[in-house]
């Protein structure tokens, strides 16, 4: 994903490119769409596409100075 990409516009990913920008697997997020914690867009019978802008907003920081 860009640095520059705009966060108000939707910025459509196959499983595996979403799993890349996390350094997880694609059944991870499968799972996160599964658990519904982000929403996975059909196109198509079989291909399924995430927004890399909302699995940002699902990503939740913690320890250190998380707020």
């Amino acid at each position: 994903m860009p640095a520059n990409h705009p966060h108000n516009r939707r910025c459509y990913a196959k499983l595996s490119e979403a799993a890349d920008y996390l350094g997880v697997t694609s059944r991870t997020i499968r799972q996160m769409i599964a658990d519904g914690r982000i929403t996975g867009y059909r196109s198509g019978n079989r291909i399924i596409r995430v927004d890399l802008n909302e699995i940002d907003r699902a990503m939740r920081s913690f320890g250190g100075d998380a707020r």
